[in-house]
C-alpha cells in the first residue's frame, strides 16, 4: 500500500524530529509517565507514521460491505440505515414492562431489548420458594405464554426488533415469542431481533448456568438449527463478548474468548451436518463499549476482520452473510459510578461515539443511574437522546469508517488481531474452547486482569474521575431513582396459580413427558416441543425442572 521509498522517508524524518525538537523539549518538560499503554495493556508509540502501518495491505481493509468487512458489514452503513436504537428494559410483571417499552417507543427508540429477573434467567417460577424476594427486581417476571402476551401487548412484532437477555432459559423465552408471534397469525420469516442465549460465556464470566456445558451446547445447537429453517430474520444467538469483559477482561480478551466461543458454536451446529452457510448468517455478537476511545474502535474493527477470516478459512464459509460480523454494543456498566453520577453521562457518550465509529449494528446507552437502580424513565431518555444526538447532530454518521487510514487505529486494530489469533491459537492447543472452560483457563485468565485493574484502580495509576480523582465528600443520591413496587411478586405469583388452575393439566403433563423422553434422544430437536408446551402454559419453571432431570446441573470448578 505505501512506496517503500516513503516509508524510509518517513522513517528519516521521525529519527530527525526525536533527535531534534523532541528530545530538547524533554528536556525542558518530561512526560508524566514513564510509558503509555491501553486499557488491555498494548503498549503505545508516543506517535504513529506511515512506518506503523508498512505491511497493511488493501485486501486487510477493503471496502464496506467487502471481505474481510474490517470497514464495516454493509456498503453503506448509517448513511443507508443508521444503528437501532435498543434501550434495554425490564422490571416487575409483563404489564410493568410493557408501558417502559411504549414510553421509550414515544421517545424515538427503534428497537425492544428485554431484561429478565433472575428467577427467570435460573429457570424457577415466582411461586418457588428460591424466587423469593426476586421476582421482578432485576428485570421482568416470566412463567407463562401470558406473561409474554402482556409484555409484548400492543407491539407490532413484525415491524420492530427484539431482543432478549436471557441465557440458560433461552430457548423457553424464543417458543414463547414465537407461540405469541402464531397466536397472532405472524409470518415467522418477517420477525428480528435475537436472543442473547450465549451460555458459554457464562461459565466463562457470568455464572448463571442451570445445566452441564455438554447439554447446554445441545439445546443451543437445536436453537440455532431449528432458527436458520423456521425463520429467516432472527438471529438466534448474540455471541457475547459484553459480559466477558464486564467480568474483567481486557478488550484483546473480550475479542479473543467471544471467538473461541464462536468457533464452538460453529463446530457443534456443523458436526450435527448442517453446511456452515444454511446457519451462519444468521449468528451475531454483543460487545461492550469501553472507555478507551481509540482502542475500542480497532476492536470492532478487528474483531470483523478476525471473524470473516475464522469463517472463510477455518470453516469454508462461501456466502457473504456468514463472514459478516454484525454486532450490538452496550456501553460499559462496569465504568458508571456511584460517586458524582452526572460523570456517568459524560463516560456513556464517549462509549456510544466509540461505539458508532466502531460501526455498531445495534446500541444500548446506559443510564446514568444505573450504579444505583434499574434506570429511571428520565435517565433512559437522556440516555436514548445521546444517540439520537450522535446519530443526528454530530455528522459522524455522514462517512463510512472515518478513522480508517490513521496511521494509530490501523496500527491496533492489527496489534489486536495479531494477539486475538496468539490466544486462539493457545485455546486450540488447550483441546478447543470447552476443555479450556472445563480447565478453568479463561475464568484464570478473566480473574488476573480483574485483579490488576483492581489494583491499578486503588493505586490510582488507572484514574476514574469522582472515585479516585476528584474526589468529593459522600453526598446524598443526587438523582430519582426507580423502586420496584412491593406488590409485584404478589402480583405475579396469583397470575401465575391462575394459569396452573385453568390450563388442561392433562395435556400439559403429555407434553412433558415428551419433552423428557426427546431430551434423551441426542439427534431430537427440542424448540418443536418447547413451543407446543408453552402454547399449553407449562410454566418455565417445569420445563426445565424436566430437562434438569434428564441432563442434571452444573458445578464449577475453582479457579484460585
Amino acid at each position: 500500500m505505501f512506496d517503500s521509498n516513503e516509508i524510509a522517508r518517513a522513517a528519516a524524518l521521525r529519527a530527525a524530529w526525536e533527535a531534534g525538537e523532541l528530545r530538547g523539549f524533554l528536556d525542558r518538560q518530561p512526560e508524566s509517565r514513564p510509558e503509555y499503554r491501553t486499557l488491555s495493556g498494548l503498549p503505545l508509540k508516543r506517535v504513529y507514521t506511515a512506518e506503523d502501518v508498512k505491511d497493511l495491505r488493501h485486501e486487510d481493509l477493503g471496502l464496506p460491505g467487502q471481505y474481510p468487512y474490517t470497514r464495516g458489514p454493509y456498503p453503506t452503513m448509517y448513511r443507508g440505515r443508521l444503528w437501532t436504537m435498543r434501550q434495554i428494559a425490564g422490571f416487575g410483571t409483563g404489564e410493568d414492562t410493557n408501558r417502559r417499552f411504549r414510553y421509550l417507543i414515544e421517545q424515538g427508540q427503534t428497537g425492544l431489548s428485554v431484561d429478565f429477573d433472575m428467577p427467570t434467567l435460573m429457570g424457577y417460577d415466582s411461586d418457588d420458594p428460591r424466587s423469593l424476594g426476586e421476582v421482578g427486581r432485576e428485570g421482568v417476571a416470566v412463567d407463562t405464554f401470558d406473561d409474554v402476551e402482556a409484555l409484548f401487548a400492543g407491539v407490532d412484532l413484525e415491524t420492530i426488533s427484539v431482543s432478549m437477555t436471557i441465557n440458560p432459559t433461552a430457548w423457553i423465552l424464543l417458543a414463547m415469542y414465537v407461540a405469541l408471534a402464531q397466536s397472532r397469525g405472524l409470518d415467522l420469516n418477517h420477525l428480528s431481533g435475537t436472543v442473547q442465549a450465549d451460555i458459554l460465556k457464562e461459565y466463562i464470566a457470568q455464572k448463571e448456568w442451570i445445566f452441564p456445558i455438554r447439554p447446554s451446547m445441545r439445546i443451543m445447537r437445536d436453537m440455532i438449527v431449528w432458527s436458520a429453517r423456521n425463520m429467516a430474520r432472527y438471529n438466534p444467538i448474540n455471541i457475547s463478548g459484553y459480559h466477558i469483559s464486564e467480568a474483567g477482561a481486557t478488550s484483546v480478551q473480550e475479542v479473543a474468548f467471544t471467538m473461541a466461543n464462536a468457533i464452538a458454536y460453529v463446530e457443534e451446529v456443523t458436526r450435527a451436518g448442517v453446511p456452515v452457510d444454511e446457519f451462519a448468517p444468521r449468528l451475531a455478537f454483543y460487545f461492550v463499549a469501553q472507555n478507551d476511545f481509540f482502542e475500542e474502535i480497532a476492536k470492532f474493527r478487528a474483531a470483523r476482520r478476525i471473524y470473516a477470516r475464522i469463517m472463510k478459512d477455518r470453516f469454508g464459509a462461501t456466502k457473504p452473510e456468514s463472514m459478516r460480523l454484525r454486532f450490538h454494543c452496550q456501553t460499559a456498566a462496569a465504568t458508571l459510578t456511584r460517586a458524582q453520577p452526572m460523570n456517568n453521562v459524560v463516560r456513556t457518550a464517549l462509549q456510544a461515539l466509540a461505539a458508532v465509529l466502531g460501526g455498531a449494528q445495534s446500541l444500548h446507552t446506559n443510564g446514568l443511574d444505573e450504579a444505583y437502580a434499574i434506570p429511571s424513565e428520565e435517565a433512559m431518555k437522556l440516555a436514548l437522546r445521546t444517540q439520537q444526538i450522535i446519530a443526528e447532530e454530530s455528522r459522524v454518521t455522514g462517512v463510512i469508517d472515518p478513522l480508517g487510514g490513521s496511521y494509530y487505529v490501523e496500527a491496533l486494530t492489527n496489534e489486536i488481531e495479531r494477539r486475538v489469533f496468539d490466544i486462539l491459537a493457545k485455546v486450540d492447543a488447550l483441546g478447543g474452547t470447552i476443555k479450556a472452560i472445563e480447565e478453568g483457563y479463561f475464568q484464570h485468565e478473566i480473574a488476573d486482569s480483574a485483579y490488576d485493574t483492581a489494583r491499578r484502580r486503588a493505586s490510582g495509576d488507572q484514574p476514574l474521575i469522582g472515585v479516585n480523582r476528584f474526589v468529593e465528600p459522600a453526598a446524598p443520591v443526587p438523582v430519582p431513582i426507580h423502586k420496584v413496587d412491593a406488590a409485584v411478586e404478589a402480583r405475579q405469583v396469583a397470575r401465575l396459580r391462575e394459569v396452573r388452575r385453568r390450563r388442561d393439566g392433562t395435556k400439559v403433563a403429555a407434553l412433558l413427558d415428551r419433552l423428557e423422553a426427546e431430551a434423551k434422544n441426542p439427534d431430537a430437536n427440542l424448540m418443536p416441543v418447547t413451543i407446543e408446551a408453552v402454547k399449553a402454559r407449562a410454566t418455565l419453571g417445569e420445563i426445565v425442572a424436566r430437562l434438569r432431570s434428564v441432563f442434571g446441573t452444573y458445578v464449577e470448578k475453582p479457579v484460585f
